[in-house]
């Protein structure tokens, strides 16, 4: 890559052009455009093979699920449950991955033997395997309980689950601690784990947990594949590589999603006014954000049995019940991200971090609040509140910066904290507090150059507007090269939306919609063609497109629909006048 700069503004990294004679012999064989030959081979997919598994993912290539250690002693414990019909405990994370995890379980394994699920109080237990969830199960005399999207760091809980001869199976995907708990351990990412894909979610271990019981019990796959939707939705969320196992199941699941809509996902979707089909992108925005409204403001039970239901009438109640929930929640997430950024004008500027603290603030909004400030301010953000006598919080990274390597380096002032590379939460005592800002800001500040600091657009490829239409085609429909660039979905990390950049662009109408968002139609210099777009919170680039000057334009190319007419239409990342 070659990074195009300015000052102020995102630093643009132009992938290299593939090598010319290469690209013209893989189009000529796939017969496809040369764009498409280009993002193909961007994506090492340089064989037809290659293409037709990346294209056409087929479900029988899944990876034996038992190469997973510790997945034949889950399997056996699974299955003695069953025949003795024992009480088994579904433990799930009130996020969407865990909740989708425990739905999937659920419904799968309900005609098989007593099962009931335990998402803890996100208040007064937090993340994680808790004491009082395994006093539940003790309670309603369960024997084994099964985690799900946690338990990897939960030694002490386990511990206390078999002083009460309560048998634990792990199901997690993330990092493990120095020692696993004593329990059966199902974890792609255990060192001493063979699992030849190790991104799987947590629902995706779930999933695991189950294609080994159908083998051994010979059932039909079929019956546990019609339930992929749920693992799709907890792929997209949970904002795993879309690669590899993960693309197949996801492929899959999206496709059972449009086809066969579950109830609760059809009656999420009508909330948000979103017509099917949908792509993960919807999901992620639509869908993902009510399932986690539960988790936030109510309880994540809340969504388990709207997934879980078959009464029309209780999904539509409990629908109804978390779309009032996302509502109230992105108003908190507006007022509290307002009160943090007027916190942090009167922060040094020469800070590595951004870390913000008011007790009142609501829990369950700090980590969208964190990813907001990440928008205006680029760097390792820590949004902190106060609940049950400790602050807690969460983080968000940047690009290139480990937040749970520096979360580790700042361990031994922290009560509690887990999660991933660009994600975490913690618990910290009073007292540790500015100590702890101090640290956090240590770390950031050895292991971040100014560079890193400058948010980074990657472009796929350049392109002249004259190559998204072919001559011949009717520019008020779908040019072939966006159907084509559908089926690339679906997209996430690993597999990213195709970014276009195209230079020399004329502005020919210009709107600012809401104060905040650029509405404009587009045109290059010798061309007859006019491109919509819309560049969502881009309001400050409205000067710029209005000048007259040339500019140049990063986007991906979007379906925009309305009135059941579908136009195309540029989701704009960024503008900046026109290089020389």
């Amino acid at each position: 890559m070659h990074p195009e700069t300015n000052l102020m503004q995102k630093k643009w990294l132009v992938k290299s052009p593939q090598d010319r004679t290469s690209v013209e012999a893989f189009r000529s064989k796939l017969k496809v455009d040369p764009v498409v030959a280009e993002l193909l081979l961007q994506r090492k997919i340089d064989t037809y093979n290659a293409a037709h598994t990346f294209f056409r993912p087929d479900i029988s290539s899944l990876h034996d699920p038992f190469l997973m250690k510790d997945m034949d002693a889950a399997v056996e414990r699974l299955q003695e449950a069953i025949d003795q019909q024992e009480k088994v405990l579904l433990f799930g994370d009130y996020d969407v991955d865990g909740t989708t995890a425990v739905a999937l379980l659920h419904t799968f394994l309900k005609g098989t033997l007593p099962v009931d699920y335990y998402i803890p109080d996100r208040y007064s237990e937090g993340y994680g395997v808790s004491k009082k969830g395994i006093d539940v199960a003790e309670e309603h005399d369960v024997s084994l309980i099964i985690s799900l999207d946690c338990g990897i760091k939960s030694n002490e809980e386990v511990e206390y689950a078999s002083s009460k001869g309560i048998d634990f199976i792990v199901c997690d995907h993330h990092e493990p601690g120095a020692k696993l708990p004593e329990a059966i351990v199902l974890d792609p990412k255990r060192s001493d784990c063979d699992y030849p894909y190790k991104e799987l979610s947590g629902c995706g271990v779930g999933f695991k947990l189950l294609q080994g019981l159908s083998e051994v019990n010979n059932w039909n796959q079929d019956v546990l594949f019609s339930h992929l939707d749920l693992l799709a939705v907890s792929i997209g969320a949970d904002i795993v590589p879309i690669t590899g196992e993960n693309r197949t199941l996801c492929f899959h699941g999206m496709e059972r999603l449009n086809s066969h809509p579950r109830p609760a996902f059809k009656a999420l979707l009508d909330l948000a006014k979103k017509q099917m089909p949908v792509n993960l992108t919807d999901v992620i925005f639509n869908i993902a954000p009510r399932i986690n409204a539960a988790g936030r403001l109510r309880s994540g039970r809340h969504a388990v049995q709207l997934m879980i239901s078959e009464d029309q009438d209780e999904i539509q109640q409990i629908a109804g019940e978390i779309n009032a929930d996302n509502i109230e929640r992105r108003e908190l997430d507006k007022e509290i991200t307002e009160e943090a950024l007027e916190q942090l004008e009167t922060a040094s500027k020469d800070r590595h971090c951004n870390i913000v603290y008011q007790d009142t603030w609501h829990k369950g909004v700090v980590g969208i609040v964190a990813s907001r400030i990440i928008e205006k301010h680029y760097k390792p953000t820590v949004v902190l509140t106060k609940s049950n006598g400790l602050i807690t919080g969460s983080a968000r990274s940047v690009a290139a910066f480990n937040l749970h390597d520096a979360l580790e380096q700042c361990s031994e002032l922290l009560e509690q904290f887990g999660g991933h590379f660009h994600a975490a939460g913690l618990t910290l005592k009073e007292e540790n507090l500015d100590a702890f800002a101090l640290k956090f800001e240590a770390v950031a500040a050895k292991a971040l150059t100014p560079e890193m600091l400058v948010e980074e657009q990657v472009v796929d490829l350049e392109l002249s507007f004259e190559q998204i239409f072919k001559p011949e085609e009717n520019r008020l429909q779908i040019p072939r090269l966006k159907r084509i660039l559908r089926q690339f979905e679906p997209h996430g990390p690993g597999n990213m939306k195709p970014v276009f950049l195209s230079k020399n662009v004329f502005s020919t109408e210009l709107r600012v919609l809401k104060g905040a968002h650029l509405k404009m139609s587009m045109t290059q210099p010798n061309s007859d063609l006019i491109m919509e777009g819309i560049g969502f919170n881009m309001a400050e680039k409205a000067d710029l497109v209005a000048s007259g000057v040339p500019f140049d334009v990063v986007y991906t190319l979007e379906i925009n629909r309305w009135n059941d007419r579908e136009r195309l239409q540029l989701n704009i990342k960024d503008v900046r006048e026109a290089s020389k």
